[in-house]
């Protein structure tokens, strides 16, 4: 039985360096923490609305961990990947560097993310046996 509800990725699901990165946390989620929802769906929309996200300022990557804390770009990501335990502990190194300038960081790959990765026509289908994963 759960005990803890899973924490959710909401990415952008037209971004093609978010749908990758997606993919790439789903491979490496060996603990099946996560479960995933485009910031265009519906659940997406009603998850950003009930936390007054405005996802025209944050639009590429939000952590929420259901009744304790959401995080959004740089924090989100350290987390994320701080999850994947490993080496990838290493990443709390970058936790010291303030979110102001980190979040610099973040913003300006997301501003170019379509640009250098591509942009798809609506958001990604997961597969069959990843259907499960995806919030609806």
């Amino acid at each position: 039985m759960e005990t803890s509800p899973k924490k959710i990725l909401l990415f952008d699901g037209v971004c093609n360096l978010c749908n990758n990165a997606v993919q790439y946390v789903i491979k490496r989620d060996k603990n099946d923490t996560y479960r995933y929802a485009a910031l265009q769906s519906d659940i997406g929309k009603k998850l950003t609305s009930e936390r007054h996200i405005d996802t025209s300022k944050i639009d590429s990557i939000i952590l929420i961990e259901p009744g304790v804390a959401y995080y959004t770009k740089s924090a989100a990501a350290l987390k994320i990947a701080k999850s994947f335990g490993g080496v990838w502990g290493l990443v709390a190194i970058l936790e010291w560097i303030p979110e102001s300038i980190s979040n610099k960081v973040y913003d300006f790959v997301a501003k170019n993310r379509y640009r250098w990765y591509g942009k798809k026509e609506a958001c990604m289908i997961p597969t069959p046996e990843l259907k499960a994963k995806f919030l609806n």
